[in-house]
């Protein structure tokens, strides 16, 4: 699978911790390249756009306390950007809400655990019906 990544400075370690932990998937890496101060629009939006227009086909954004990188990627139409800080709640944003951005917390999330949430949430497949009926009023919100 073809997944955009992105983080800021608190994120970087975690997001090359997540690169490494998933070798079969491709990662069409945002940034940041390292641990210096920026900001994380700078990287959360380009990631979020590739997305929506389809060059990725989901993915991962990590910050401090990961409300950043959430506010950052649903501004995006398209984007449905989910906070997950335990492997059920990623798997429901899945199940439920067809997230296609997993949001991490670095400074509230251990490495092994963020790769866990990760790991759950890109096994688990959207479960439609009366979840797509949601969805769809949400795309029409959008417009």
């Amino acid at each position: 699978m073809k997944l955009a990544i992105a983080s800021d400075h608190a994120g970087f370690e975690l997001k090359e911790a997540i690169k490494h932990a998933f070798p079969m998937h491709q990662f069409t890496d945002f940034g940041t390249h390292c641990t210096d101060s920026m900001d994380y629009p700078d990287t959360g939006f380009p990631a979020a756009k590739a997305v929506a227009e389809g060059i990725c086909e989901k993915g991962i954004l990590i910050c401090g306390s990961g409300i950043g990188m959430s506010i950052t990627a649903n501004k995006v139409t398209g984007v449905r950007a989910a906070l997950c800080t335990i492997t059920d709640v990623a798997r429901l944003s899945r199940r439920h809400n067809d997230a296609n951005v997993l949001v991490l917390a670095a400074r509230f999330t251990a490495a092994d655990y963020a790769i866990e949430i990760a790991s759950a949430w890109l096994e688990t497949a959207f479960e439609g019906g009366r979840h797509q009926n949601r969805l769809n009023k949400i795309h029409q919100g959008e417009r």
